[in-house]
Formats: structure tokens, sequence, C-alpha cells
């Protein structure tokens, strides 16, 4: 269960934006919950129609004289990119630019197995290929050593990246990034392809025109994809490139369309992020990055397919793998609970491919809400990935941890790491160390609603004045809005079980909402129960009719007391951790005989969700951390199971009977209670 937060608007202020910048109430709302509460702050935000003069950038005059300058002389260029979606966006983009123009040109991206940025080998080959001039794209502003060795070679280097500048600068002849501190360009949030379409721009005395019709379809998918702010320049470049997208002709993208099912489908941050960004993305997790590069750079349709399909076979493989090692994760969770009940989740896994990790955390985070450490032990190498939210950081967690690791990076929501031999045990404890130093209360993963809505704003009309607010992604996500005190009529299973969809009464309407990913079974609120629902809005468009689309985020019973769940949750793994409470905690916290038989009449044999059981319960002497005790004690001696993929519990078939006061959480929960009664008491 995740915590909910509730923006309330600011009435005066809905009123005030939604005729003064003509948008219908639901949007004024949540322009109001985010911030905005004049006409001028709403244009200055939406109303990007240009991008920025390319020339602002620090060095990129420099850069765009270097380039041309080689192209004129004949010199060999070599573009070196990443092997994620951005950087092979970005070779695409200039790579394809410099052909154009004449220039004896090249580009390399890294194998994965090879490792981020330039590295020494890469260079060796780039030498004996007679490179003369190296231009990185969304890479290079860390690679310190590696350019001094390019100059010891002979050649030169021009860097273009996005990334964050460290202590110092490499060696180069020009050093554009936006982040570089004596850079005051004014919009510093472009990714790698971004940055490469404005050096084409330069390359081209700084119009755009040639630059955006050309690249700006790559530019767009590459902003999607690398999750940079969704705001000012960029949701201009985005807007323009979808619309690109929509149009194209571009034989990668009409195959790419047509591998995810997009061809007849109007394209938007969505179809982007879940449909052509992780396709090519598997380029570099499964296969070769160089086969989305050339992809891009194909020019027949027929050859495209082809390519698409070996892509889409890539991604299919990528969400296997994703789904094994995840598989796998919900087994050593199902045998061992602990390790999600710490403050922190680590695991580590055999042979666990590396190019997912990263993508597994950020499930396993989604799922238990905590902070999450993946590491893969391959040939004794145990490397890794981590992704946390909120308060909590990556970086200062393994800075905190670093005497144990080989290498680490990243920043405050994620980052990579390297454990060094025979530290494991040491990397997990100290990474938990620094939770409890840091975070004696963790943050808990929050679903925040932008405004409550009414039955009566629950229209086509009104929700199809959220598209104005498009395009959708970081920083300014898709809206989610609350829904208080609604009947559920009926409960239908969809697609096999696999989701569900309720039938609700909402003031005087009747609503259909879809709940995805789960099933009927695991739904904390079922027929003839009141809800509150975190939603997202859309309209449903079949044949003529439109009509309103609500697919809940989140749900729970009506008037749910949230901070009283998260507070006993909370101290039932502080309790399992060996963490002290408040002595008046314990007592509070130790079910009676006739309470755990209670909840273990009450698990249907079919199954039921954890939370769903609690609430079914409804029993004012059961507080959740009671409930919480009781059906570990009940795991311990093997008469329920509790599946951590989705959390239903389930009777397990005994042949005798169990002793109960021999579960372990109970003995040690007795023994924190002797040791609170004072020794005179003992005596009487």
């Amino acid at each position: 269960m995740k915590k909910w937060a509730v923006d309330i608007p600011d009435k005066n202020t809905v009123s005030k934006l939604t005729f003064g910048c003509g948008v219908s109430s639901l949007t004024a709302a949540v322009l109001a919950g985010r911030g905005f509460s004049s006409t001028e702050s709403v244009a200055e935000k939406f109303n990007i129609d240009e991008l920025s003069d390319p020339f602002q950038i620090k060095d990129m005059q420099e850069a765009a004289d270097i380039i041309n300058n080689a192209i004129d002389s004949g010199e060999r260029i070599c573009i070196y990119g990443d092997y994620d979606c951005d950087g092979i966006m970005s070779v695409v983009i200039l790579y394809s630019y410099l052909l154009e123009a004449g220039a004896d040109v090249s580009y390399y991206i890294p194998e994965r197995a090879e490792g981020y940025g330039l590295n020494k080998n890469a260079i060796d080959k780039l030498h004996k290929a007679g490179t003369e001039l190296i231009v990185t794209v969304d890479n290079g502003i860390s690679a310190i050593e590696e350019s001094e060795y390019i100059y010891q070679l002979g050649m030169r280097l021009v860097v273009t990246d996005h990334h964050q500048q460290g202590e110092e600068l490499p060696r180069a002849e020009a050093v554009v990034d936006p982040h570089r501190h004596d850079c005051f360009s004014s919009f510093k949030y472009m990714c790698g392809a971004g940055l490469a379409l404005k050096l084409v721009a330069a390359l081209d005395g700084g119009d755009y025109t040639m630059a955006l019709e050309q690249f700006g379809d790559l530019a767009a998918i590459a902003t999607v994809a690398d999750i940079v702010s969704l705001t000012g320049e960029n949701r201009f470049l985005v807007a323009y490139g979808t619309e690109l997208i929509n149009n194209t002709d571009r034989p990668a993208l009409l195959a790419l369309k047509e591998v995810c099912g997009l061809s007849e489908k109007n394209v938007d941050t969505f179809g982007i992020g879940f449909g052509l960004a992780p396709r090519i993305n598997a380029s570099g997790r499964f296969g070769s990055p160089s086969t989305a590069a050339r992809l891009f750079l194909c020019e027949d349709y027929d050859e495209a397919l082809v390519t698409a399909r070996e892509l889409d076979k890539l991604n299919s493989d990528r969400k296997n793998t994703e789904a094994a090692i995840l598989s796998e994760i919900y087994a050593m969770i199902d045998k061992d609970p602990d390790i999600i009940r710490g403050r922190t989740i680590f695991l580590c896994g055999k042979n666990w491919h590396h190019g997912v990790i990263g993508i597994v955390a950020a499930k396993v985070l989604e799922k238990f809400g905590k902070p999450v450490f993946i590491a893969s032990d391959s040939e004794g190498e145990i490397r890794g990935s981590a992704r946390s939210f909120g308060e909590f950081s990556i970086f200062g967690a393994l800075s905190y941890a670093a005497d144990t690791l080989d290498k680490f990076g990243g920043h405050p929501g994620a980052g990579g790491f390297t454990i060094s031999p025979g530290m494991t045990k040491s990397f997990r404890e100290l990474i938990e160390k620094y939770a409890l130093e840091n975070h004696r209360t963790m943050p808990v993963l929050t679903v925040t609603a932008n405004a409550p809505v009414s039955p009566a704003e629950l229209t086509v009309q009104n929700i199809q004045g959220l598209e104005q607010l498009q395009p959708f992604g970081t920083d300014n996500e898709k809206p989610l809005f609350y829904i208080e005190n609604a009947a559920v009529l009926d409960v239908y299973p969809l697609s096999g079980g696999a989701h569900s969809k309720l039938k609700i009464k909402f003031g005087f309407g009747q609503f259909d909402v879809l709940v995805f990913r789960t099933p009927p079974s695991a739904l904390i609120c079922g027929k003839d129960s009141v809800c509150d629902m975190i939603v997202s809005l859309g309209i449903n468009n079949y044949k003529d009719n439109s009509s309103v689309s609500i697919i809940a985020e989140d749900i729970r019973p009506h008037a749910f007391q949230q901070s009283s769940y998260f507070a006993a949750l909370a101290s039932f793994e502080s309790f399992l951790r060996g963490e002290e409470l408040p002595p008046n905690y314990y007592p509070r916290m130790y079910p009676s005989r006739e309470d755990v038989v209670k909840i273990y009449k009450a698990i249907p044999e079919n199954g039921i969700a954890s939370d769903a059981l609690f609430i079914r319960i409804n029993d004012p002497r059961i507080n959740y951390c009671k409930y919480s005790v009781a059906t570990e004690a009940l795991r311990q001696l093997g008469l329920i199971h509790i599946s951590s993929a989705d959390s239903v519990i389930s009777k397990v078939s005994v042949t005798k009977k169990a002793d109960l006061e021999s579960a372990p959480v109970l003995v040690s929960l007795r023994k924190k209670l002797s040791s609170l009664i004072p020794a005179s008491a003992g005596r009487k």
C-alpha cells in the first residue's frame, strides 16, 4: 500500500485560471495544485514555441568552428556515443548531418560490456583507423584520463555532454555541456540528443529550421527515453517531435511503429516511453547498440522492418529476462521475508543480466516501497544498480559504504556500484546503518493526487481539456485525481483475472473503473464496499462515440486511517529488526490466541490479499501491528503462505496441530514483554 497525498487547490485560483487561461476546470485545478497562481506564470511555463540560441551554450561556437573546419580539410571524424537510446539517437543525428555535409565521418558506440563513455581500447581502435577528431555525444564530461590519452596519440577531441561536471574538465578543443560551471545558457536540462540537435543548428549557422525538420523526431524520442525534465525547451522539442513522428516518412519509425502496434495510433509520450524507446534501448541491453543505429540510418522500409523486428525480439528477450529475475527474487523473499523488512532492500543473484537489473530494481522499489540495491555475481564480479525515492540518497548511501566498493557513482535517485571481493555482507550492513543514522523514519512511497474531482466534473469535454497540459513526462506528469466516497456496485475480472474492472456509483452517476495488474482477489475493496481512489482520467473513443475512461492508480476503503497503518507497519518491521520501540508498544502488538484464530478463519480457501484480509476483519481490537505479528506467527508455523509477488495470503494444508506459542515472533515478543516487567513486580 502506498501513502496518499491530495493537493487541495485554492478555489479562487482555479476560477481565475479557468477564465484567464481559457482551460477546463480540471485543467485549472491541476495548474493551481502545481503552484501556478496567474495566467502569466502558466504562459511562462507552457507557451514555449522555440529553442534558445545554440551559441548561448559555452564552447558551442568553438565546437562548430572546429568541426566545420575538419569537414572542409577532409579530416577523419568519429562520433563517439553511448549504448542507450539517448546516446544512439545522438549519434544518428550528428552522423547523418556530417555525412550529408560531405565529411569523412564514422561513428563508434561502445557495447555495454565496454562500460559507459570513452575507454582506451576504443580510442586505440579509432587511432588505428586513422581518426583525427573525436566528437563525443551524450558522454565525455568525466573522461579526464581518456582525453589526455587521445592527445598523446595525436588526435583531437570535442566533447558534447549533458551530465554534471566534476572537479575538472577534460582536455578538449571544446567542451559543450550546459552543466559546466562557467556556462550561463538559459536552459540546462536537454538530453544528449537535444544537445546534438543544437550542435547541428550551430554547424548550420545557428538556424534551427533544418535541424528540427530532419532530427526533431529523434531528439523527441531521446528526450522522453532519458527521463529529463519535460519543462521549458524540452516541452517544445517533444511536442514538435511527436508531430513529426505521427506524420513520418522515416523508414525506421514506420517500421518501429509497425512492430509496436502503433501504426494506426496517435503516438504521444506514453507511446514513445513504453513502445518505441524500450525497443531502441533493448539493442544496447541485449544485443548491440549498432543495430538500433543501423535501423535509424536505413533508408529502405523493407530493410528497416527486418531490423525493427530484430529489436522487437530483443525487447521480448529483455522482458522475459526481467520476469525471470523477478520470479527468482519473489522466490527468495517467500523463503526469507526478512529480505524486505530492512530499511532498505538488498538482493544479489547469480548471473543476473546487467542490462536489466536497473529496471528490476525500479520494479522492486515500486512493489515494496523501499530503496533497492540489486547486484549480480558474474564470474566473481559483483556489480549492481540501485534506485530510491524521496529524501533517501542512493549516492549518499554508496558513499557511506565506499570502503566496501571498488567503484560507484550516481545521484540521489539512482546509482551503480561494484562490491569489493568478500565485502557483500559488510556492504549490506553499512547500507542499513546509513539508513538508520540518516532516516530514523524512512520515507514512504507516496502517490499524489493533483486535485479532488466531483462527479459533475467527469465529462468528456472537461477531461479532453487536460490535453492542453501535454506532453506529459518528468516534472510534468500526467495528472491524478482523488475520488472520494464511491460505492462499489460490482467487480469483474479482466484478461483471465489479470486485471479488474469496478462498476461504481459516484454521486448520482455510474462509472467503470479499470484496475490494471490487480486481480479481483487482490483488491482491498470489493463489491458492496465504499472506497476512495486516486485515478487518472482519459477518453475512450470507439467509432463515433467518446466516453470517460477512469484508471485507478490506487484504491482503499473510504476514510482509511493511513497514518495509523504506516506507523503500525513501521513498528512491526522495527521490532523484527531488533530496534527499540517505546515500552507501551509491545503489549499492544501481542495478539491473543483468539485474535490469531479469528484471522486464520477469515482467510478464504482461494486466498486473499493481506491488506484486504485486515480490512475485512475490521476488528478495533486488532490493530495492524498486532495483525502483522499474528500473520507472521502463522507463516512461521507453516499454516499460511504469503506470496511476495501479489501479497496474497492462502492457507497451507497441514496434517498435525501447531503450537502457536512456539512461533519465533511470539517467543521474541514475550521475551521483550518479560524484560519490561520490574524485578520487584516479578517477586510479587
